[in-house]
């Protein structure tokens, strides 16, 4: 594929859209950005595959891969209707790419019709936060990483009456997909088809059918809860990873996410793994649920958000 140029980017760096065949590369540069600010990496390889699959995300448009003069990824981006993300290596840093890649996501939010555009930043990498609220973007919602230390088998209480409880079988996913849709709809913007929602979950590689409990009353299912393998096992560090939590509304309040975690959890600790996380958001009131089982707050990130205006032809972002 020939280069496509990157609007105001650095001298000695060039730019093209992403294929599938870069989702090594660029793990590796979102690897390093995480190993600098978190001291570890926390994303696989299989969750930039499901960022670069999702259904709606035009590659040739919609994603840009930036490589210094020795071929090497210094940065990327992605945009797809209001969400966007940028990464920038940490030996690229204070080059201005931070800037260059903002500049371009935001112009392909525009060129898509968006009207507004969001993107998720770790609170402890204050360079981009200092970008984002100096191009005009302001605090969305607050997610928080939480995680739990598994020394121990935990005990799961015993399932509410009429409820049973067995692990993800094949051909569970349409149900769940339809059940998790439903118990978000009173928070999320929108709803996710089953083929951009299965691409984050029960298609990527590390998905974990045996820490998915699904929760049924009679034969209707009424709480699953989605596991991933977490990334680290190269380096002797891999821990659980819990995707989805989710409890039909006419049954919640009966200690069902409690239980079903509880379940993911002790299979976890069966496959080896000591410790358990799992994101959520201010949006979903979850916080205190996750505290009163045992989980604690690991580090935080905020969605920021920004009206996008158009832009007068030559205009260019400077930052990070």
């Amino acid at each position: 594929m020939s280069d496509s140029p990157l609007p105001g980017l650095p001298i000695g760096y060039r730019s093209r859209p992403a294929t599938m065949t870069d989702v090594e590369a660029i793990h590796r540069l979102v690897a390093a950005c995480e190993h600098r600010l978190h001291g570890r990496a926390m994303t696989d390889a299989d969750g930039i595959a499901a960022d670069l699959g999702q259904p709606g995300l035009d590659l040739a448009s919609g994603t840009v891969l930036v490589h210094d003069h020795g071929g090497r990824p210094a940065g990327w981006g992605w945009v797809r209707g209001r969400r966007s993300t940028v990464d920038v290596h940490p030996d690229h840093r204070g080059r201005e790419l931070g800037g260059s890649l903002l500049a371009w996501v935001e112009a392909g939010a525009r060129s898509m019709g968006g009207d507004r555009l969001a993107q998720t930043v770790p609170d402890g990498d204050r360079a981009a936060v200092a970008l984002l609220r100096s191009r005009g973007y302001s605090p969305l919602v607050t997610e928080w990483l939480l995680e739990i230390a598994l020394p121990d088998e935990p005990v799961a209480p015993e399932p509410p009456e009429g409820i049973v409880v067995r692990p993800f079988r094949p051909g569970d996913g349409r149900a769940v997909h339809q059940l998790a849709e439903d118990a978000f709809d009173e928070w999320q913007q929108r709803r996710q088809s089953y083929e951009e929602w299965a691409r984050h979950t029960v298609e990527r590689a590390t998905f974990e059918p045996a820490a998915s409990p699904i929760a049924f009353a009679g034969d209707q299912m009424v709480g699953a809860v989605l596991s991933l393998n977490g990334p680290g096992k190269d380096e002797g560090n891999s821990e659980g990873y819990v995707e989805r939590v989710a409890v039909r509304r006419d049954h919640r309040n009966r200690g069902i996410a409690r239980m079903l975690l509880r379940e993911a959890f002790r299979a976890f600790h069966a496959h080896g793994m000591r410790t358990c996380t799992l994101w959520t958001h201010s949006d979903t009131g979850a916080l205190s649920l996750y505290e009163r089982i045992g989980m604690t707050v690991r580090r935080s990130s905020t969605v920021y958000s920004k009206t996008l205006t158009p832009r007068l032809p030559g205009d260019l972002v400077r930052g990070q």
